[in-house]
């Protein structure tokens, strides 16, 4: 593929003329493999807004109106109330306006002396002064209601929407059809807000219009027909353009968001290296020139396409307004209509047609966010058919034990069960470790034990002291999560204060400087943040003033404080060291020994097999499935055992155990695999 260097003067207006003939530059095809296009659910919107027509805009404004009425009127009733009012009070105005100016001109175009006549016109034009004057008070009273109903539409429409989605099943989030729907949910939060704005805007240009038409329809009937004769062309230019330009924004939004991707890249201090050494800034800059140059000409090619329905239009709506004026003068030369009345029909229909462009401009964008809210609200619904359960049986008081019995889970889509018949015992005091290969099921226990996942089959059960036991599924969900603190291998790293993030694993209770402070120096942080420039105030994240950067330790570190304020009775830590160095690796370890002589449960998934000589028990997963369990000692008895070979063949990395071929491998690994699983 010829590539497009920085010098090259030829070849660039080649290159852009073949790339128009397929809408994708060569650039995009060497960097991306084709468009670059995101897989979001709102593109499927593209479809019915290219096929957006006049009639298909006007037949779906009821629908649009009613939906941000209910919004409104769901939010704050005496804000819609006054927008409403003010709306309706300029159609008055406007008609009562008009009413004024006929009346003025008639007066003016009366017989007798000027001072008569404009003595006679005074009422007429201090009535018009006070529709201008009313006209303005109720534009300012509907702008300070709308701006008092907008955010307050956003707010309940967004917290409508992310109360919903972060209840979701954990399982549910996992299917693709699911996933889709809350995904594209989001994109609609603003809308609302949006379309309020738009149905204003919409509202004042249709009522004006109304109030217009309505006015040269009592004024003579042929009025009305001059009125749309000429608005009908401007119309349909108007529609023209907005669909070409939203069908130019689909055609040349790829190429953008490719120039936006690639030069990211230039500034971003991990790539300095290659952009500077592999030369990759040369090409991506020459990959950015090829790739502006086709942006340029579409917009080239829209100008013009636009420029062309600009002149048919306005050129049928001149011949449209010729006939018009020509019946009009017609009219006037026969008396079959008064000259004050012409005078007020040629200033009803300027106003009006004026007014069309923007109303179909409006309407357009208002039937797009409709799409994107209507997104939303179907996000909220299936939110909430996979909801979790809001109540249930109470735990045990206290729970001592979380036990599986033939525990099995399969995620959505997947022809093999993760977890096959688990049966595990987790109990407070104790440290339970989840040993295995990567895939084995550990992670996916953990999320069944912290009631996450709902097991396809067998029994997850909560026991009491005196034997009492409460099964997962018919669980209070609330009690089984506020007994549970998890640490996970892609914990979440918030771009917070130091303080937020430990905080924030308990959420849902005031913060405790005291008990932050006390986790930190518990997990080894503490130093740390408070030697920092802004101590607990910091931003643990570059980019923001106070922001500072923490290594992948100290961030296991800060995970780890986050688990002990937690200070839930079951824990659960993945791979709770794997960025630490070996002093910090093995106090994170005492440490949690130490919850678990604090009568806490401690579950530990973990690669590092030293760690799990000294835990309570052992369970060993092998393609979702407990091969072996016991105590360390117990375990490494079985010369031929899964564990036992793992163990000795991290230990000869060290020079501890010697080197062996013999080592017995995961079942999902087969022999000519060896080399690759060591």
């Amino acid at each position: 593929m010829t590539q497009v260097e920085p010098d090259s003067e030829t070849a660039g207006p080649a290159k852009t003329a073949a790339a128009a003939t397929t809408g994708i530059s060569d650039a995009e095809r060497e960097l991306y493999g084709g468009r670059l296009r995101y897989d979001q659910s709102f593109v499927r919107h593209e479809g019915p807004l290219t096929r957006l027509g006049f009639g298909h805009m006007a037949a779906a404004l009821p629908r649009m109106v009613g939906m941000v009425l209910r919004t409104g009127w769901e939010t704050d009733q005496r804000a819609l109330a006054g927008v409403v009012t003010a709306q309706l009070g300029q159609g008055v105005t406007a008609g009562w306006g008009l009413v004024a100016v006929n009346s003025v001109l008639t007066q003016l175009f009366a017989d007798g002396p000027t001072g008569d006549k404009l003595r006679e016109a005074l009422p007429s034009l201090v009535v018009l002064a006070v529709a201008a004057v009313a006209t303005a008070v109720l534009s300012a009273w509907s702008t300070a209601m709308s701006g008092r109903l907008e955010p307050q539409v956003e707010r309940a429409v967004s917290a409508r929407y992310y109360r919903a989605v972060t209840h979701v099943e954990v399982e549910a989030t996992e299917r693709p059809e699911v996933q889709r729907v809350l995904e594209a949910g989001k994109f609609g939060t603003d809308s609302a807000r949006s379309m309020l704005r738009l149905s204003v805007g919409v509202g004042n240009v249709v009522i004006g219009m109304a109030a217009a038409a309505v006015v040269l329809a009592a004024l003579h009937w042929a009025l009305l027909p001059m009125l749309l004769a000429i608005a009908l062309p401007k119309g349909w230019g108007a529609v023209r353009s907005a669909r070409r330009e939203y069908l130019s924004r689909l055609n040349w939004v790829d190429h953008r968001r490719a120039i936006a991707s690639l030069l990211a890249y230039l500034t971003r201090p991990h790539a300095a290296g290659e952009i500077r050494v592999h030369a990759a800034g040369t090409k991506l800059l020459s990959s950015y020139e090829e790739m502006s140059r086709q942006t340029e000409a579409e917009q080239r090619r829209l100008a013009r396409a636009q420029a062309s329905t600009e002149l048919v239009a306005g050129g049928f709506a001149g011949l449209a307004s010729l006939a018009c004026y020509g019946l009009l003068w017609w009219l006037l030369a026969s008396g079959g209509l008064p000259l004050a009345v012409g005078g007020t029909a040629v200033i009803a229909i300027r106003t009006s047609t004026a007014r069309l462009t923007s109303l179909v401009q409006q309407v357009n964008r208002l039937y797009e966010e409709l799409l994107f809210l209507t997104d939303t609200e179907d996000a909220i619904e299936v939110a909430g058919e996979n909801a979790i359960p809001t109540s249930g049986t109470p735990l045990p008081a206290p729970a001592l034990e979380v036990r599986t019995e033939e525990v099995s889970f399969t995620y959505p889509g997947a022809e093999t069960p993760c977890l096959n018949g688990v049966s595990v015992r987790v109990a407070r005091g104790k440290v339970t470790a989840l040993v295995g290969a990567n895939g084995s099921g550990k992670t996916t226990l953990t999320k069944v034990l912290a009631g996450l996942l709902m097991p396809s089959d067998g029994n997850v059960w909560w026991v009491g002291e005196s034997g009492e036991r409460v099964e997962l599924r018919e669980a209070d969900r609330a009690q089984v999560f506020s007994a549970v603190g998890m640490l996970a291998q892609d914990f979440p790293r918030w771009e917070m204060t130091a303080a937020a993030n430990v905080a924030i694993g308990a959420g849902d209770r005031p913060r405790d400087m005291d008990s932050v402070r006390q986790a930190a120096g518990d997990a080894g942080v503490l130093d740390l943040i408070e030697g920092l420039p802004h101590g607990w105030d910091s931003i643990v994240f570059k980019g923001y003033e106070r922001g500072v950067q923490l290594s992948g330790g100290q961030w296991q570190r800060l995970g780890l404080a986050r688990t002990r304020y937690r200070q839930a009775p079951f824990l659960l830590v993945d791979e709770p060291t794997s960025a630490l160095d070996p002093h910090a690796e093995i106090a994170s370890f005492q440490g949690l020994w130490s919850l678990a002589e604090e009568g806490h449960a401690v579950v530990l998934v973990t690669h590092r097999l030293a760690a799990t000589m000294h835990a309570d028990h052992i369970y060993v997963l092998d393609q979702g499935r407990i091969v072996e369990d016991g105590t360390h000692d117990e375990l490494m008895a079985h010369t031929d055992g899964l564990y036992q070979g793992m163990f000795t063949a991290q230990a000869a990395q060290y020079g501890l155990a010697p080197a062996t071929d013999t080592v017995p491998l995961p079942r999902g690994i087969q022999p000519s695999d060896r080399e690759t699983a060591n």
